[in-house]
């Protein structure tokens, strides 16, 4: 899609909210110009908040629960490296949205899969580990809200 001059291209999450907006000439039955929920995603305003954190979280849930077959494996290690990065990541999102226990739980699993410096966990404790670390992720996703930057 290219953009139209001085605006945002067409279907980003950049465009106006509808107060700002002018009307379509094109009328709101044919669907011609716009998709078919176009007309209603026009009369909705833009929410005050992103949840950013929710696609990194559900990525790390994935790979904790795809990764409790091989934890005594050699490969291990790519999925602990995995699972930090995206810890940190989430952490940024749960700081920027003010989410402190969020915050404060992600940098503890950041801690505890670190490949660098191992946490010595015997094997069962790790896989109940893994699955509630999963959990935790999958909750954090869900709760931590970013606000909008003003436009």
């Amino acid at each position: 899609m290219t953009a139209r001059k001085g605006r945002p291209a067409i279907g980003s999450s950049q465009q106006a909210s509808p107060s700002t907006s002018t009307a379509s000439s094109t009328p709101a039955g044919s669907g011609r110009a716009r998709g078919a929920g176009g007309a209603a995603r026009d009369r909705q305003a833009l929410p005050d908040f992103t949840r950013p954190a929710l696609a990194p979280s559900l990525l790390a849930a994935v790979v904790l629960l795809a990764c409790v077959a091989f934890l005594d494996s050699s490969a291990f290690v790519f999925a602990r490296w995995g699972v930090t990065v995206l810890a940190l990541i989430v952490l940024v999102f749960a700081v920027r949205g003010r989410v402190w226990w969020a915050a404060v739980l992600t940098a503890a699993v950041a801690v505890c899969w670190n490949p660098v410096v191992v946490v010595p966990i015997p094997g069962q404790l790790w896989a109940a580990l893994q699955l509630v670390a999963a959990a935790l992720f999958i909750v954090v996703g869900i709760t931590v809200k970013v606000p909008r930057a003003a436009d």
